[in-house]
């Protein structure tokens, strides 16, 4: 089952490699991003956060006006971002199998997936042409969803601030303009350091 598996050394050495960036610095954004966990929840699903901000605006895309399908739908469809309708966890399938029934591509776009939390909307800069393909491999293993990573990375033009320890420079453009408060940079910075003197995390 994939939630068993576990990312390796060799797993990360090969996509150090293809980014051009020590594999400490890799490793840092792991741990940073994912607290060192592989991506799946214990039943075996990806690790998923379903946006109902974001689900709004994929309606609205498809010229499907989401006001009209807001009452009794609150929780997973609302024009900007709440914090309070997560529920996190498995939990978060069922908000997303609700959206589902109103829209299924809108709801997969409007949904981040795995480790790296990548945004179905996403599907194409990470390597998948249709959003349903981007999740199956989400839904794969560690391994596909490092790559689809490893992808978003290079086409979103963010290696060279791996590659310079532009901590800060990556957090804002991968984290968005909350890394600040977050302290993502800083997180990054000391994980960095941790790995590059050859340190395990804690625990």
């Amino acid at each position: 089952m994939a939630a068993v598996l576990a990312l390796t050394a060799t797993d990360f050495d090969a996509a150090a490699a293809r980014l051009g960036v020590a594999t400490p610095i890799l490793r840092a954004v792991h741990e940073v991003e994912t607290a060192g966990g592989n991506g799946f929840l214990e039943a075996g699903k990806p690790v998923i956060l379903f946006e109902g901000h974001v689900f709004w605006r994929q309606l609205e895309m498809r010229g499907i006006p989401p006001a009209a399908l807001a009452e009794g739908n609150e929780n997973i469809l609302y024009p900007r971002w709440n914090r309070e309708h997560y529920r996190g966890g498995v939990r978060e399938y069922a908000r997303l199998a609700r959206a589902l029934r109103i829209h299924e591509e809108a709801a997969l776009c409007a949904t981040s997936w795995g480790m790296f939390q990548l945004m179905g909307f996403n599907h194409e800069v990470c390597g998948y042409e249709h959003v349903v393909d981007f999740v199956q491999a989400m839904c794969c293993s560690p391994s596909e969803q490092l790559e689809a990573f490893v992808c978003f990375v290079r086409k979103r033009g963010l290696v060279r601030y791996l590659q310079c320890r532009d901590w800060e420079g990556f957090a804002r453009r991968y984290n968005g303009p909350g890394f600040a408060l977050n302290r993502y940079d800083e997180k990054l910075r000391r994980a960095y350091e941790r790995f590059a003197a050859g340190k395990e995390p804690p625990g």
